[in-house]
């Protein structure tokens, strides 16, 4: 059966416990977010003990992995207290599906390009993620133990914890963590890609659905005279379906948003900063790798909230444009000031915003590279 949510975001959200109807998914919300929050705090241990300011590089460098890691079980602490919003959205979905199903092939076929876009944007956004964790984890490491002249530096983990073992370099001791933190940076990356591609799939869907509102305007509105009104009314309660969907959306994720702005202009200093040093001090390409990847990783990663907002936007624009293309001076004067208000109310416009405060636009997408390039050039004058 088509679905716009392709099965690899499904079962990652089986996996963490978000998706309805699921085995045992307080089970597995538990023990993943106990895992998470254990680790995370060994991380943070590791930077508050070596917490120096007159040594940012290393700061910097512990600082921008544990500041990625927190924004992903932030991520899903916000989906797990609006599970309701996210069962109500996809209730939604399935009822689109099950309606076009039994209506015009057209309008169906619509509705399946955007479920086969979905799906290669989700495996796309998913691989990404999950290829930056693996050169930031085993890549490092593997780079690193190349280059070095030492066991020192070749036992050095890619992930910096204060663990509570002794003699955490040697073997199988380190071997174990090693394996354990690839596996928790790449569940991490993984779940982080899952959400963004939900994000993604979510505002492709109400696209979708802008498309076929359209399309039933275009075909059965202006051709069919006998029953305008009728249609009228339809083309209506489509479009209140549609400001719905988007108004649940928006509440899932304007936290979600939020803190991806917040944070990632962090994370982005952070990770510039140690760019510019390794570069300077020619500390290595593992240094250089791991810290270009994250940079990289979190700039598309805000590029992709702000595009989502501002192709939310446009999409829902195109309606008060579609709508005065009707035939409506072949209508009736009641059945057109109808259409009237619809124009005026699709003028106001679907999008998606950070927290009520600000909208994702490229606009505000190039204002965080701005802010993190300051930030940059700050840290680099104090050091």
């Amino acid at each position: 059966m088509k679905r716009t949510i392709s099965r690899l975001v499904e079962i990652g959200l089986r996996f963490v416990g978000m998706w309805p109807n699921s085995a045992y998914p307080n089970l597995y919300w538990s023990m993943y977010m106990t895992t998470i929050t254990i680790l995370q705090y060994f991380q943070y241990s590791y930077v508050i003990a070596h917490f120096d300011l007159n040594n940012l590089t290393l700061l910097m460098d512990c600082l921008g992995l544990a500041l990625t890691n927190t924004l992903v079980s932030l991520k899903l602490l916000v989906l797990w207290s609006n599970r309701r919003i996210f069962f109500n959205i996809l209730t939604a979905m399935d009822r689109d599906w099950d309606e076009k199903r039994v209506s015009d092939f057209h309008e169906l076929g619509i509705m399946t390009t955007v479920a086969d876009l979905s799906r290669r944007c989700s495996k796309m956004i998913v691989g990404i993620h999950a290829l930056a964790a693996f050169f930031l984890s085993a890549g490092a490491y593997v780079l690193r133990s190349i280059n070095a002249g030492d066991d020192e530096v070749f036992r050095e983990l890619p992930v910096k914890m204060n663990l509570p073992f002794d003699d955490v370099n040697e073997s199988p001791l380190f071997e174990c963590i090693l394996f354990g933190q690839f596996l928790y940076e790449l569940s991490l990356a993984s779940v982080a890609g899952i959400v963004n591609a939900l994000l993604v799939t979510l505002i492709l869907h109400v696209g979708g659905q802008i498309d076929v509102m359209r399309q039933e305007a275009t075909q059965k509105v202006s051709d069919n005279n006998n029953s305008t009104v009728i249609e009228i009314k339809k083309l209506i309660f489509r479009h209140q379906n549609v400001i719905s969907l988007s108004d649940n959306i928006e509440n899932l994720f304007s936290l979600i948003s939020l803190m991806q702005l917040l944070w990632n202009t962090l994370i982005i200093c952070c990770s510039g900063f140690m760019i510019i040093i390794a570069l300077s001090t020619r500390r290595g390409a593992a240094a250089v790798i791991k810290s270009v990847l994250l940079y990289v990783a979190k700039t598309l990663e805000v590029f992709l909230f702000c595009y989502a907002g501002e192709y939310l936007s446009a999409k829902s624009k195109s309606i008060c444009d579609s709508t005065y293309e009707l035939f409506w001076y072949n209508m009736m004067p009641s059945e057109s000031r109808i259409l009237l208000l619809v124009m005026v109310r699709s003028q106001k416009r679907l999008t998606i915003t950070a927290g009520k405060i600000v909208d994702l636009t490229l606009e505000g997408f190039m204002s965080v590279l701005k802010t993190s390039a300051s930030y940059i050039s700050v840290l680099n004058a104090m050091y």
